[in-house]
């Protein structure tokens, strides 16, 4: 494909966002001037958000980053001089080199995660060139991971119910996600559903844009989403809604769940997540009586310390009414495990050194700087922006600002983290990279190639690796690599036969290939579980330490409708910081139009609550608690329970006002997969 000529030219959206929409691009005098849904595109369809429609500014953004620049002030300055790439190779080789010297090779520090959805921009060369170096492992595990293990445990296999399936259902519960924002084209398909007759429910502490649109909204306590689902087990059970065929036949543990659920009545149920009983009745009922129910499990409720068993209990639900043999029927959390690639051509452990090097969480990152035994002595950014995005964000801060601290950063903006680092180095933007992109939703597999230069001097994740793989003496054969070479090497995978006809070749012509779903029809007979069954009662679990029966465990920082703060509490609000709809993570937030679509980082109080501190509607307003101070607006609603308080998006720091939200929540671990634990933060507000 060309990058120089003009035309309209087939590309992929590279956001991490579970639609991983086909595009095409229109370019005229080689600059991108419109971006638009592919119409062809079997699921995009045409239509894309907000976001990805401006993608043209953001790639052709003036401050966009386009020469290897040394750091030449103090760190947070943003004081750098322009340097040649041979330059910046040279150092970094140097300075690495000495340290593995020094300190051993895992004194350095990945930390990366998926600001770039394609696989060999994140889990290629890169992983290939830290394993060849031996430095320390990075668990990467700020998103998805409570979740995924909680999924795990009942189901055995990252995947669920076919997206164009839920077109068929006649109860969509949209739990704990903000899909109007986050997974659009699951809202056109449940609105197919709906204009069929279907029922949309939504569940979630705040009545953001899916709960306007669905036809019920539940508001509940953060975190309480486990003794919801145990409260709807009881009612199933109670008022013979389960489907007794297919529990024998495809579930272990069902008769002990069924004694175990009878401790959660709707009542009690009720005074746990603030949900009416009348409610929890009503829900049970459409949930047990529809012929094909359906269950979107958004990522928000996975990040508290209970995250982990939220998910495993609500997975637990359509095996009860047998959902799972009905087109439609079931649950989605993530299909990535139907678009798994060949992880080892492409990451080559084998290249480790010492496989027993440590692993560091990087949800601990503040923590990990801070390290004086085996210390971490140089940090390499890409595709994240840590000081913005990880929990107890001024510590981490803190850790960056170490003047002993070699950091490098690629990235195509200075942002936050950038300004503390002695190297910054120009990254590509998809658009000008060869890569292939999987989708943790939908079936279809995509290629990107170039479409335009790369401007300036600017490199791709795997351009830089090779040359530093190189640069230190590595296998030049692994370092340099073709990317049609690694994507050849990804696709021939024979223990995913989901992948079976995916080919380089069929993706160069096509564009993007449907996955092989034919294995999906017998998934029932053969589950990766320790039974081979959904597992009700995990024997692994209790082994692991863990209620071996779906169990409510209340937050370990927060409150429920039972447990309410007390008189003179100092932290006596929960905070929660959900994705805004302009934003994705902390990307876009420093585009000016993005800015405006949003108008600024607010404080979303209830009037209560407000109320009882002195509090109007845009009143500057001082967020904190013992971790950082925060500042915003307050915009006075009650679009959450009270004792609730909300502000939406991941805003870099702004010019005189302290913003990042992130400073507020807490670096501990969840209860499964070592997962974030964003949303289970209490705070005080006082007006400034």
């Amino acid at each position: 494909m060309s990058q120089n000529g003009d035309g309209i030219f087939q590309a992929v959206c590279p956001l991490d966002c579970p639609d991983t929409c086909g595009l095409l691009v229109h370019k005229q005098a080689g600059k991108i001037i419109k971006v638009e849904g592919n119409p062809q595109h079997p699921v995009t369809q045409g239509a894309i958000c907000n976001k990805v429609r401006h993608m043209a500014e953001r790639v052709q953004h003036p401050e966009r980053l386009m020469h290897p620049l040394r750091r030449v002030g103090p760190k947070g300055e943003g004081s750098f001089e322009i340097i040649s790439w041979e330059e910046a190779i040279r150092e970094i080789a140097g300075k690495f080199s000495q340290l593995s010297t020094d300190y051993g090779a895992e004194s350095i520090l990945p930390y990366s995660f998926y600001g770039n959805m394609g696989v060999l921009s994140v889990d290629g060369m890169d992983r290939r060139f830290f394993n060849a170096l031996g430095a320390s492992r990075l668990q990467q595990t700020i998103c998805s991971a409570a979740g995924t293990v909680g999924w795990n445990y009942t189901m055995g296999f990252n995947g669920g119910t076919s997206p164009e399936d839920t077109v068929n259902a006649d109860v969509i519960i949209i739990w704990g996600g903000n899909i109007v924002s986050t997974n659009m084209h699951q809202v056109v398909l449940a609105e197919k559903a709906r204009k069929r007759g279907a029922q949309v429910i939504v569940i979630d502490v705040h009545h953001n844009k899916t709960a306007q649109w669905g036809d019920w909204f539940l508001p509940l306590y953060p975190g309480t989403d486990t003794a919801l689902a145990l409260g709807l087990m009881h009612i199933l059970f109670r008022d013979g809604l389960t489907d007794e065929l297919f529990m024998e036949r495809y579930t272990v543990g069902h008769q002990e769940l069924r004694e175990h659920v009878e401790a959660y009545p709707p009542k009690v149920v009720s005074d746990i997540t603030g949900i009416p009983a009348a409610d929890i009745e009503k829900l049970a009922k459409l949930y047990g009586e529809a012929a094909i129910s359906h269950i979107h499990i958004g990522n928000g409720l996975q990040h508290h310390d209970n995250g982990g068993m939220n998910v495993r209990t609500i997975a637990c639900l359509p095996a009860l009414t047998g959902q799972w043999q009905k087109i439609g029927g079931g649950a989605y959390k993530s299909n990535g495990g139907y678009t798994s690639m060949n992880s080892r051509a492409l990451t080559r452990p084998d290249l480790r050194p010492d496989s027993k090097v440590r692993s560091i969480n990087m949800n601990r990152i503040g923590e990990a700087l801070e390290m004086t035994e085996r210390p971490v002595k140089a940090v390499f950014v890409y595709c994240s922006n840590p000081v913005v995005v990880a929990p107890d964000a001024e510590r981490v801060r803190t850790g960056f600002a170490r003047e002993d601290l070699f950091t490098v950063v690629h990235d195509l903006f200075m942002t936050d983290t950038a300004r503390y680092a002695d190297i910054v180095l120009p990254a590509t933007s998809s658009f000008e990279n060869t890569d292939v992109f999987g989708s943790y939703w939908h079936h279809y597999i995509q290629l990107q190639e170039p479409i335009m230069e790369a401007p300036g001097e600017c490199k791709s994740n795997v351009e830089l690796f090779s040359l530093l793989g190189q640069a230190m003496g590595f296998d030049s054969d692994i370092f340099s690599q073709s990317e049609q070479e690694m994507i050849r090497e990804a696709l021939d995978y024979p223990r995913n036969p989901y992948l079976k006809g995916v080919t380089l070749e069929r993706l160069m012509a096509e564009r993007y290939v449907k996955l092989d779903m034919t294995p999906k029809e017998s998934f029932l007979d053969r589950l990766p579980t320790e039974s081979g069954k959904i597992e009700l009662y995990s024997k692994s679990m209790e082994r692991a330490g863990l209620p071996p029966l779906p169990t409510y465990m209340p937050l370990k920082e927060g409150y429920d409708g039972v447990r309410r703060p007390e008189v003179g509490t100092p932290y006596p609000l929960m905070f929660i910081s959900p994705p805004n709809h302009n934003f994705l993570n902390s990307t876009f937030s420093n585009l000016e139009k993005h800015q405006k679509l949003e108008k600024g980082p607010l404080l979303q109080i209830h009037p209560e609550d407000a109320a009882a501190r002195g509090i109007t509607d845009g009143d500057e307003v001082t967020l904190f608690n013992d971790r950082g101070i925060v500042e915003l607006a307050a915009m006075v609603t009650d679009k959450m329970l009270p004792g609730t308080v909300i502000s939406q998006g991941l805003w870099w720091e702004g010019k005189g006002r302290r913003q990042r939200v992130n400073v507020l929540t807490p670096d501990r671990l969840s209860d499964m997969g070592n997962g974030a634990t964003f949303f289970s933060t209490t705070v005080e507000v006082k007006r400034r």
